[in-house]
């Protein structure tokens, strides 16, 4: 064993097992904490950035093992996978959110919290997320056509 594969393994169990075993250590003083009355959205977010770095964890490992270590082109892939995963996966969930925010602000659902909702941006935000996911498919389309070459 190397000590390359150590400090693999080493992360590999921090991020995987350790943060997400902390993050529900917090969540539990989270809840006992608020029941009582004390201060617990510090505690809670800090559950959230255990849960976080578990999360970039396994996504950086997702991204980094599409090549093989040795293969210089490694970072285009890993970017390319990044930018797919984000437009094809990210932003139409976005979209659906944003919809629904603008729904719920148009029909006046917590206009004493925040008056003058602008539920127009909602939409528009919806909008250009599902355009931004649509155009990238596009894009991906005419590349897998154009990659047999001209016929």
């Amino acid at each position: 064993m190397t000590v390359l594969n150590g400090i693999t393994n080493l992360t590999n169990w921090m991020g995987n097992v350790i943060m997400p075993t902390v993050a529900g250590l917090f969540f539990a003083l989270a809840v006992v904490r608020y029941a009582r009355g004390y201060p617990h959205q510090y505690i809670a977010w800090a559950g959230l950035m255990c849960l976080m770095v578990s999360g970039l964890l396994r996504g950086l490992e997702t991204f980094a093992t599409q090549s093989a270590w040795n293969n210089p082109d490694s970072i285009w892939i890993t970017l390319r996978g990044l930018v797919n995963w984000t437009c094809n996966v990210f932003m139409p969930v976005y979209a659906v959110l944003q919809i629904l925010q603008g729904v719920l602000a148009y029909g006046g659902v917590g206009h004493r919290l925040y008056h003058g909702s602008p539920w127009i941006r909602h939409f528009a935000a919806a909008g250009m997320a599902l355009a931004l996911s649509g155009l990238l498919r596009l894009a991906e389309f005419f590349v897998q056509r154009g990659a047999g070459g001209i016929s």
